[in-house]
């Protein structure tokens, strides 16, 4: 349940050969034995992109990629972190000073923003020092939420190492704002479902309050995840942050065309939830005050009648100063269009009429289109990957997560799907080298699998 919070599951090592290598590993490593095990799952988010920022529910499941850490608490008030990638760095550092550097997104910085996130929530004066050696099978900037994983999962091991206790919800919450000490303004979405996921059941996530509803998949058909091997770090790249500030220069346009508060105005959910109307009602209005040629932010000034002094300092965020246009009309009419879809999408399931699977897959296309053409955060590999995908025997197929790169996610009839994977494979990854080293890692079929969790050695 949302209420509870993540459960303390008993193991047995040697039925659990992962833990039982981290374990030796941790030995290696530090001397001693681990006291217990954290983890938090990746996601696949299958309709409901670039909306949680904006107000709106999402509708993800978690995979079983997840982030795996193995901790024993310290006499001392130090954290040392290790990887068993030897790709990434040990780190360490005192657990009363930390220093989070945005302009460097490296694996320790979201493990501190986790860290961090429940120190200040509880005011701990004297945190525990720690050992923690860290294993990932998420693969990194594919738009799975290997980064937010790793944030819950610290979050998840800095309460238990303070003797603390939260709800998932609450715990979702805070791993959702220290998120953003490393630069990211995201909506909440990936912190949400790694920590309310449960076996067998996708889930809409609602926001303002944060909430967790099952949505049963339709059976007849499976999730598969194909990355495009183009990498994308959310907090190394601006685009998404300006997708944020697009959606909020389009609240506060609508805002004040409709006479309301724009000030206080910052999501587009606001707008509707103001205005009393439906989403079809936002886009009707979209289209009557916004125009699709991007805005100067002269513009912008002259709309809400402020100076550009005003924009820079009130409005605008620190690393937007230098962006000089913006386009509000297709990222307001993906932002309401989309937010149906997953309303539609959520629908369908419950009804499951008997062409579920051909309505759920037309939507998961024309997010596609939505977010390739009005969000603009597609990219050529990800549209051809949709293509063969499609091509192949794929309902549905979309980009998942932020974009630009990553991986997309299709709904395959279960009866095709080991020729789909076959062909997928030949056609995607098999035409390019570098794609074929990784493709065992990169194609795969996906069910809802569990939210994050304590182990112990029983």
């Amino acid at each position: 349940m949302a209420g509870d919070s993540p459960s303390a599951v008993p193991v047995q090592l040697v039925e659990q050969p992962r833990l039982q290598k981290l374990k030796e590993m941790f030995i290696s490593k530090f001397g001693s034995a681990p006291k217990f095990y954290a983890r938090a799952p990746g996601r696949v988010n299958l309709i409901g992109e670039h909306i949680d920022y904006c107000g709106y529910a999402v509708l993800p499941m978690a995979i079983e990629q997840d982030i795996l850490i193995a901790v024993e608490p310290a006499q001392t008030q130090v954290v040392q972190l290790a990887n068993t990638n030897s790709s990434y760095l040990d780190f360490s550092t005192s657990v009363n000073n930390i220093q989070i550097n945005k302009t460097k997104p490296q694996w320790h910085n979201y493990f501190l923003c986790g860290l961090k996130g429940i120190q200040e929530h509880f005011g701990l004066n004297n945190p525990t020092g720690m050992n923690c050696l860290l294993d990932g099978t998420i693969p990194p900037s594919s738009g799975l939420s290997s980064s937010s994983a790793l944030v819950c999962c610290a979050g998840l091991v800095t309460l238990r190492v303070n003797g603390k206790t939260l709800s998932k919800v609450e715990l979702a919450e805070i791993c959702t704002k220290s998120e953003r000490y490393i630069g990211t303004e995201g909506g909440g979405m990936d912190q949400s479902i790694s920590f309310l996921a449960e076996e067998g059941t996708a889930k809409l996530i609602e926001f303002s309050p944060l909430r967790a509803t099952d949505v049963r998949l339709p059976s007849g058909a499976t999730f598969v995840i194909a990355n495009s091997c183009v990498e994308m770090n959310k907090a190394a790249t601006s685009h998404y942050n300006i997708r944020v500030m697009e959606c909020r220069l389009a609240t506060k346009l609508l805002s004040k065309s409709k006479g309301l508060e724009w000030r206080k105005m910052l999501r587009l959910h606001d707008v509707q939830s103001k205005l009393g109307v439906s989403l079809e009602e936002m886009l009707t209005i979209v289209e009557e005050v916004l125009h699709p040629e991007p805005y100067s932010t002269e513009e912008i000034c002259k709309c809400l009648g402020i100076s550009l002094e005003e924009l820079h300092s009130q409005i605008l965020s620190q690393n937007m100063q230098d962006v000089s246009t913006f386009k509000l009309y297709q990222r307001a009419k993906h932002v309401y269009s989309e937010a149906a879809r997953v309303l539609e999408f959520q629908k369908i399931c419950s009804e499951a009429p008997a062409n579920a699977l051909q309505l759920l897959g037309e939507l998961m296309k024309q997010s596609h289109i939505s977010c390739r053409e009005m969000y603009e955060c597609s990219c050529p590999e990800l549209d051809r990957l949709v293509d063969i995908c499609l091509q192949f025997g794929a309902i549905g197929s979309r980009l998942t997560g932020a974009g630009w790169g990553g991986c997309t996610v299709s709904m395959v009839p279960t009866d095709k799907l080991n020729a789909f994977l076959k062909n997928v494979k030949k056609a995607y990854y098999q035409t390019d080298g570098q794609r074929l080293a990784v493709e065992n890692n990169s194609l795969f079929a996906t069910k809802p699998g569990r939210g994050a969790l304590v182990f112990v050695e029983a």
